[in-house]
């Protein structure tokens, strides 16, 4: 999906329509494999090991099934206007479903 890299829309910073850059919203930080609660921490502890029933953590995973498998093959991007006046951002109400975001030059 071609998308224009400004527009003019309202910022409810301002108060009123100004020109505004558009991006992509990037993805936070992820969760480190040793975090409290994390199967990996367990295991390094010295938990399910040995005989027995492992309880919360087994020795191995089950198969998914074909319900719980990935249907959807495009995620849904947020996009993030800034306004070039006063600074600050504000994310699109709803995400589009697109396999990629590109953006364009005006006039082009």
């Amino acid at each position: 999906m071609k998308l224009p890299k400004k527009t003019r829309r309202y910022c409810p910073y301002c108060k009123k329509h100004t020109e505004q850059k558009i991006s992509q919203a990037k993805s936070g930080a992820q969760r480190g494999a040793f975090k409290r609660g994390s199967p990996t921490r367990a295991r390094k502890r010295g938990l399910a090991r040995g005989v027995g029933s492992h309880g919360k953590w087994p020795p191995s995973k089950p198969a998914i099934t074909k319900w719980k498998r990935k249907t959807k093959s495009t995620k849904k991007t947020n996009l993030v206007y800034t306004c070039k006046v006063c600074n600050k951002s504000t994310l699109q109400r709803r995400g589009i479903r697109t396999g990629r975001v590109m953006f364009k030059e005006e006039g082009k």
